[in-house]
């Protein structure tokens, strides 16, 4: 039916423009369809906002139904695209409230949208102005809250996340092609518009940049420029190198568009292959936890003729026979330690058995101190029969537990504070949440065959979350098992955005 609006087109109302114009009747009648308010029932509020636009959605419920009311939908300028997203959010809420005023203003409102977003802008200090206009401006009405993500606000959601495949150079090409400025700019936004216009030129069918560097580049955007960029990233000559090389390599071939910078940093975020490499380093420790003070009580150690179950339990025997049952018996994951007579004998004297976290010996590092303490004084007095350290062992516990200790400072308290915070100034702040998709750091991988081989496994599905840095892995098999959370880190799935389009 719209081809019967163009210029010099014929009036031929077909049987093709009968249906269109019956469904098009259906459409408009049949719900949901806009509702007139009613004054008597509390309105709602649907708010969400995305990176360059919010949208807002009023309604009413009727028979349990949400019906709408109004929609409203507005593009983000230059500088409330810069926004954080917490105050994305808050705008889209302020701005829902702005544009419904006369509906909200003495009825009660519901408004379904991020939770944290309005705690945030109520409870932080020393709030910049803007956010204090918005605090006064929310306190004239009326309304409560309830706590709903942006894809469960479905009613609204769409609103924010509309695409507009227009690419960013559409104004640009439109004034150097047919000499067409758009309408409605600013006396300021002129003043940039044709600024920015000089660097450009127009050869059919494409435009061209004059960038800084006095290269003439080709302007794409949208799937072209993410082909391009993957070429560049991943491609047989790509090299996988990081986010600024590819940048580079994108401009040495010839294209621009505005945002490749940040682009590339997505795009590397989310490739696997480069999430696969590297090490894990100290600044990937998770910070220290709270300064506990406690006091060593006796140190035992016993040469065993052999390593397995029998005889750790009869040594735990004697332990209790000369001191009582404790309450819990932390140790590492041996087989020795992990078996089932050992766990009978803890279940007969009542005594709680924890497992130190993998490839984490600081879960137990007093023990790990104490064994490198005798065996440091063990080396110093076995002399060349290397054998005989078990006749030795005794002499080397009296040593150990009669020698001078002493704090490295005065006040031990001071130093240990100070020792966490330079090792916490040097980590990176990294929080992980139950359903984080995460790379799992393998150790073992040390032979040369392996060289090559990714030492990052997974990725898996964090299940829960732990005090003191250890956290709970769903492998994609069914298995459970926890981990160190300094052997983590995030995984980033998922297809790159669209690259180099117009916001609209």
């Amino acid at each position: 039916m719209t081809h019967l609006l163009e210029k010099n087109s014929q009036f031929i109302f077909s049987n093709e423009c009968i249906q269109a114009f019956r469904t098009l009747k259906d459409k408009l009648t049949e719900a949901p369809i806009l509702i007139a308010p009613n004054w008597d029932q509390p309105f709602e509020l649907m708010c969400v906002a995305s990176d360059y636009t919010r949208g807002a959605v009023l309604g009413q419920r009727i028979e349990k139904h949400f019906r709408p009311i109004h929609y409203a939908r507005k593009t983000m300028n230059q500088a409330e695209a810069n926004y954080t997203t917490t105050e994305k959010e808050m705008l889209a809420v302020v701005y829902a409230f702005e544009k419904f005023r006369s509906y909200l203003i003495m009825n009660k409102s519901i408004v379904y949208t991020d939770l944290s977003a309005l705690k945030y802008l109520f409870a932080k200090k020393d709030a910049k102005a803007r956010l204090l206009r918005w605090i006064l401006l929310l306190q004239e009405f009326d309304f409560k809250v309830i706590d709903t993500r942006g894809a469960e606000n479905y009613a609204v959601d769409h609103l924010s996340r509309l695409e507009n495949p227009t690419p960013w150079f559409a104004d640009l090409a439109n004034y150097h092609a047919g000499n067409f400025v758009i309408k409605g700019m600013t006396s300021q936004q002129k003043q940039k518009f044709f600024k920015d216009a000089r660097h450009y030129f127009w050869d059919d069918p494409y435009l061209f940049r004059t960038c800084a560097d006095q290269i003439i580049r080709r302007c794409v955007a949208g799937q072209e420029a993410i082909d391009i960029l993957n070429a560049c990233h991943s491609g047989p000559t790509g090299g996988h190198y990081g986010a600024n090389y590819t940048a580079k390599k994108v401009f040495d071939s010839g294209f621009y568009w505005p945002s490749i910078y940040k682009d590339a940093f997505e795009l590397v975020k989310r490739c696997d292959s480069c999430q696969r490499q590297g090490k894990v380093s100290q600044k990937d420790e998770m910070p220290q936890n709270f300064i506990q003070i406690y006091e060593i009580f006796d140190v035992e150690a016993k040469a065993l003729p052999t390593n397995d179950a029998r005889v750790v339990v009869k040594f735990l025997k004697y332990l209790f026979s000369r001191f009582g049952t404790p309450k819990a018996i932390i140790s590492d994951r041996g087989t020795l330690f992990c078996n089932n007579q050992f766990s009978r004998v803890m279940a007969k004297y009542g005594v709680t058995h924890r497992l130190s976290t993998t490839y984490h010996p600081q879960t137990s590092g007093q023990v790990e101190v104490t064994n490198r303490g005798l065996k440091c004084i063990l080396e110093r007095t076995v002399g060349e029969n290397r054998a005989s350290w078990s006749d030795k062992l005794e002499d080397a516990l009296w040593a150990f537990r009669t020698a001078f200790k002493t704090s490295a400072y005065e006040n031990s308290l001071i130093y240990k504070e100070r020792t966490k915070k330079l090792h916490d100034d040097k980590i990176k702040n990294r929080i992980f949440n139950v359903g984080d998709q995460v790379l799992l750091f393998n150790f073992r991988l040390k032979i040369f065959s392996g060289k090559l081989k990714s030492r990052w496994s997974g990725p898996f599905t964090i299940a829960e979350i732990y005090l003191y840095g250890t956290a709970k892995l769903i492998h994609p098999d069914g298995f459970n098992f926890k981990v160190n959370c300094h052997r983590l880190k995030h995984y980033h799935g998922g297809d790159p955005q669209k690259c180099g389009q117009k916001c609209g």
